[in-house]
């Protein structure tokens, strides 16, 4: 079982990446899922009926492809094999235009949710499909809701044993679905430099907690200066990389909308759908990007 003291405690011999230049690179990252597959939806919307719906996510990862084109920024795709095998022409722009292929999952199935040898299928399955489709090896995955914490430890192991070479799959925050508040911050090797590197979602640490600060629900609802704030403090006085994320579906505004959730759903997943695009504009101008195995991942080890 794989075991690591909490945040405060770690050596510093154990947190990585520590960077000193002015100027540092941050990682860009996007989860490849369409609106229908969000967790927050499986009670109301069903996998049966998923081949049926309307899918929007090719449309909007070519919106995303041309944003980071005109930003010169390159990123990692965290993609759904389920979302792979249905468009792969779109798998293979991602890769053509420089970007990192890494995994999701194959159908956006909570590690939580799964017992070992199923999570070992199914980051198994994802991580064939995405190499045949893409033609490049897939080293990083990332579990759906952050659903790897204390209770299933055992799935880096997991992922260690099929290959991959990173994880970001750890948020260290309360939250009440996902979250695991005294995790490190930053990468770490949870099993030691032999291991597999975790890589957590970039949190600020006031008022003794860890703050979300890439991505996600929390940088639509706050303030667009706020979140870069938070980003620019992460480089300036941590002197570490920011690893944000977002999905294709946030910046579609015009998504179905889903009429039978509830207040609390509603409101995380509709706030300032229209308002992100401009945010993320924003980002490719305000910070210097990268893919998540350049910036982690020693050189001849990147897959490139």
């Amino acid at each position: 079982m794989t075991t690591f003291a909490p945040a405060q405690t770690v050596a510093s011999g154990t947190q990585t990446h520590a960077l000193s230049t002015a100027r540092i690179r941050n990682a860009m990252t996007i989860d490849v899922e369409d609106y229908f597959q969000v967790s927050a939806f499986a009670n109301h919307i069903s996998r049966d009926s998923w081949p049926g719906l309307e899918c929007r996510v090719e449309a909007n990862i070519d919106r995303i492809l041309a944003i980071l084109a005109a930003g010169n920024v390159t990123a990692t795709f965290f993609t759904l094999g389920w979302i792979a095998e249905r468009y792969p022409a779109m798998v293979r722009r991602i890769v053509a235009s420089g970007h990192e292929l890494a995994s999701h999952g194959y159908g956006h199935l909570r590690a939580s949710d799964q017992s070992r040898a199923e999570f070992t299928d199914d980051i198994s399955r994802s991580k064939a499909l995405l190499e045949d489709i893409g033609g490049q090896a897939v080293l990083g995955y990332r579990a759906p809701s952050f659903s790897i914490g204390a209770r299933n430890l055992w799935a880096l192991d997991a992922l260690l044993e099929t290959g991959y070479r990173y994880s970001s799959s750890i948020y260290p925050i309360r939250h009440d679905h996902y979250g695991m508040p005294d995790a490190p911050r930053f990468a770490f090797y949870p099993n030691g430099k032999d291991g597999l590197l975790e890589v957590p979602i970039t949190t600020v640490r006031l008022m003794q907690r860890n703050l979300p600060a890439g991505g996600g629900g929390y940088f639509r609802l706050l303030p667009y200066a706020a979140s870069r704030w938070l980003m620019q403090r992460v480089n300036r006085d941590d002197r570490q990389s920011a690893i944000f994320y977002f999905h294709p579906w946030e910046i579609d505004p015009g998504q179905p909308r889903q009429n039978d959730i509830g207040m609390k759903t509603r409101f995380r997943h509709y706030v300032n759908l229209a308002r992100m695009e401009g945010r993320i504009k924003a980002l490719t101008r305000d910070f210097e990007w990268d893919r998540m195995d350049r910036i982690f991942l020693k050189p001849a080890s990147a897959g490139n």
